[in-house]
């Protein structure tokens, strides 16, 4: 197999570009570059952005892709362009919609998972019983400028009042897009099929309507498919055709950008059916952080709309606090001294930390908004709420509710991180790090990483060509590590907690697990392990408390990890403490450079 694939991911600070040469048989990535996105004043025109990216892949690369015109050469000619391309875009915020239903933890909760699964951000959620009458509705959704509006309510065959009554709201608030002038704002509607000619009444004048089948048909099951098609082909034909520069990319992309979300959402789902297990992948951007999940067979995603590492770095310092920042520093700083840091990220985006501290501190803020995205994955990943489920006799009388949550970290079996802190972090270390502290996982499980930031291009390959993009995909993630992290209750530090059972090459070893423990097994990648795992009867090691666990373990770059430090993570409370534990992980993991860690300590001892 030859040819050359373009990879193009147009985001909200910078458009990185990739390309993938293939020849023999075998894919390779022969080249990155980036450039500042420019969808926005003074200089609104995507493809300024996207030519300066290619012009530098085109340097960096040793390749020629675009003619003397600046356009894209397709097909590829000789060793000149490419022969497929793969586009994606989360540029000026992305796809932003504005989503409404009946019930807030109903059908707008459906909604919401709807649109968030088609790869928007969801700028609010309206509901009858949202606390806000119809005169406040009408006031938020004017200051809005969402791109599409999803509307959705009732079961079918129900009563149609309370959903014609929101349509009402949207007719009267008459919200304007964000992009192009005269261009009517379109409206998905995936609610009760007997209110659908009392819908089209109130909003076919003023918007561009379709209609779907019902997100909630009956209130036993949820049905987000056909709204999530419907969203993303107005993407492509309404968005798309008004954003700056838009059309013309449009075109070098053979009809088709994904929004990235959906992409990497692509790339998740194609790996936990690969893997046939529960996956949870995070990416973290300029201005979200993006959480996706795949348990039991159920897919997932949520954004953080103000949770990233540029554009919405104040929110991250707001919303985590000062004191759950400096925990991740080992090294004293004022509140001051990190708010102007911070301050200075969200005015300068693309300008990269300069010393070793001022990469620590983008990694303690990537911690905090992996913690508080997943906190808020976990709201939306749940069951259908709003219904009865009758699990045992014994409920019959007492029926449960349900929206217990879909994912728990114990039967999570891989963790994958991803977007620009994550992908470009100098040192493999890093990124284990950050997921290991900002997510904790729990049990036995697989850390990949997206090196280079991959997963929106493989995503959309994933899309196109499901055998070449899925063979690019586990060709690229790199397996970090495999962590083993009992949990127990809170214990005296050095209490055992498990022990391990070792069968490695014909001979059998023993270790015992205590509380606090961090430590490396050389077990590395290609070498497979038998382990059992005995937890003490209250500890947990994936199987329940005090449950024995057998699994076959291969390590990654960094081996196999035991990571006994407890969950919650709490770092000790005095200062010299605390240091010593965290710098005794860093230096573990060889996660930044020893003279700077060294110095660190030696501060402490002076």
């Amino acid at each position: 197999m030859k040819g050359a694939v373009l990879g193009l991911d147009v985001g909200s600070t910078t458009t990185k570009a990739t390309l993938f040469l293939g020849e023999g048989g075998r894919w390779r990535v022969a080249g990155q570059a980036t450039a500042p996105t420019t969808v926005e004043a003074p200089v609104e025109d995507v493809m300024v952005g996207t030519r300066e990216a290619l012009h530098r892949l085109e340097q960096s690369a040793g390749v020629a892709l675009l003619d003397e015109r600046g356009e894209l050469v397709r097909p590829r000619t000789g060793d000149r362009g490419v022969d497929a391309t793969a586009v994606t875009s989360s540029a000026g915020g992305g796809l932003q919609m504005l989503v409404a239903g009946v019930m807030r933890e109903i059908t707008a909760e459906s909604a919401e998972r709807a649109a968030l699964g088609a790869g928007a951000i969801v700028v609010d959620v309206l509901a009858i019983d949202d606390g806000r009458t119809p005169v406040e509705k009408v006031h938020v959704i004017r200051n809005l400028r969402p791109d599409m509006v999803l509307l959705s309510g009732g079961t079918d065959g129900g009563g149609v009042s309370h959903v014609v009554a929101l349509a009402e709201v949207l007719r009267a608030a008459r919200p304007r897009p964000r992009f192009g002038e005269g261009f009517r704002l379109p409206v998905v509607y995936a609610g009760n099929v007997r209110a659908r000619p009392h819908v089209e009444e109130q909003l076919a004048e003023d918007f561009v309507v379709s209609f779907v089948p019902n997100l909630r048909p009956v209130l036993e099951r949820e049905e987000p498919g056909p709204a999530r098609q419907e969203i993303l082909r107005l993407f492509l034909e309404h968005v798309m055709a008004h954003a700056p520069g838009y059309p013309r990319l449009l075109e070098w992309a053979g009809g088709t950008i994904l929004p990235t979300p959906v992409a990497v959402g692509a790339a998740v789902r194609h790996l936990a059916g690969k893997w046939r297990g529960n996956v949870l992948a995070v990416d973290i951007g300029g201005a979200t952080t993006d959480v996706f999940s795949v348990a039991g067979g159920v897919f997932n995603r949520t954004v953080s709309a103000n949770l990233g590492l540029s554009y919405s770095s104040p929110n991250v310092f707001a919303r985590a606090s000062f004191a759950n920042l400096v925990r991740w520093l080992p090294f004293p700083v004022s509140e001051d001294e990190l708010r102007n840091w911070i301050a200075n990220k969200m005015v300068r985006p693309t300008v990269l930390p300069e010393t070793v501290e001022e990469l620590m501190v983008e990694h303690a803020l990537a911690r905090e908004a992996l913690r508080l995205s997943f906190r808020e994955h976990l709201r939306l990943a749940r069951e259908l709420k709003g219904i009865q489920l009758q699990r045992t006799i014994a409920d019959i009388f007492s029926p449960k509710v349900s929206g217990a949550p879909l994912v728990e970290m114990r039967t999570v079996d891989a963790i994958i991180g991803s977007g620009g802190v994550i992908s470009h972090a100098p040192r493999s270390g890093q990124p284990l790090l950050m997921m290991l502290d900002g997510l904790e996982p729990e049990g036995v499980t697989e850390l990949y990483w997206d090196r280079g930031f991959l997963l929106p291009h493989l995503g959309c390959l994933v899309e196109s060509d499901p055998e070449l993009g899925g063979r690019l995909l586990e060709e690229n993630l790199v397996h970090l590590a495999t962590v083993i992290a009992p949990v127990a209750p809170r214990a005296r530090p050095g209490t055992q907690i498990c022990e391990m059972v070792i069968r490695r090459g014909g001979t059998v070893s023993r270790e015992i697990v205590r509380q606090g423990d961090f430590r490396l097994f050389a077990w590395y990648r290609g070498e497979v392990v038998d382990v059992e795992l005995r937890p003490a009867r209250s500890a947990d090691v994936g199987a329940g408390p005090g449950k024995l666990v057998r699994t076959r373990l291969e390590g990654g770059e960094h081996g196999v990890i035991l990571d006994a430090r407890g969950r919650p993570l709490v770092p000790p409370e005095d200062e010299g403490l605390r240091r010593d534990w965290l710098l005794g992980t860093m230096e573990f993991l060889d996660a930044y450079p020893a003279a700077a860690l060294s110095t660190w300590r030696g501060d402490r001892a002076g």
